[in-house]
């Protein structure tokens, strides 16, 4: 298989994953603005959401252009990070129903902190491709985003039994830090 495959492949997933998202949305029994109020919560955890797959969607795509050898344990890897993603619908989902209470908006950060530490994982493995003395792997191996966000996530699940706004606060600090795609990735690839 050639790496080509396995990223279409991961672009359907995520592409599914968003669908089955929006999906969740019922249209309003009333006929006014005023209806659409009580959305507010099922829209918020969509935005979220929405924005967490499409930074994962966009980071995933500039990390599987470093593939040089495609195999299974890729394929693996690849396919754990997506099914801890595809689980994302059924937690933004229970979040808005229950207007961000503690233990959704606590799994919604367990959920993410699963797929961080699986991206980890497949980066991890596709810098293995490279020699430990490669600008790419001193560059990609000393990566700050990836060592601090599972500590962010960690305190957003636990403050969500203090305040989901707290918490909510970390997720989106989380998002803030990932929104621009890796950029040493980009240089590195121009200069292949």
């Amino acid at each position: 298989m050639k790496a080509n495959r396995m990223e279409a492949f991961s672009d359907g997933v995520l592409a599914i994953i968003i669908t089955i998202m929006v999906l969740e949305f019922k249209v309003p029994e009333g006929h006014d603005w005023h209806a659409l109020i009580d959305l507010g919560p099922k829209v918020l955890s969509y935005l979220f959401s929405f924005v967490y797959v499409g930074i994962y969607w966009s980071n995933h795509h500039h990390l599987l252009h470093m593939i040089r050898t495609m195999n299974g344990r890729l394929m693996w890897l690849n396919l754990i990070l997506l099914f801890w993603l595809s689980l994302i619908p059924f937690t933004t989902g229970w979040m808005g129903d229950s207007d961000f209470a503690p233990a959704p908006m606590a799994l919604y950060g367990i959920i993410l902190l699963l797929s961080a530490i699986s991206y980890r994982g497949l980066q991890l493995a596709i810098l293995n491709q490279y020699p430990d003395d490669s600008a790419i792997f001193k560059s990609m191996g000393k990566d700050w985003k990836v060592r601090i966000s599972p500590f962010l996530y960690l305190i957003a699940i636990l403050t969500a039994y203090v305040s989901p706004w707290v918490s909510g606060f970390f997720y989106v600090l989380v998002a803030l830090i990932w929104v621009v795609p890796e950029k040493r990735i980009e240089h590195f690839l121009r200069g292949k």
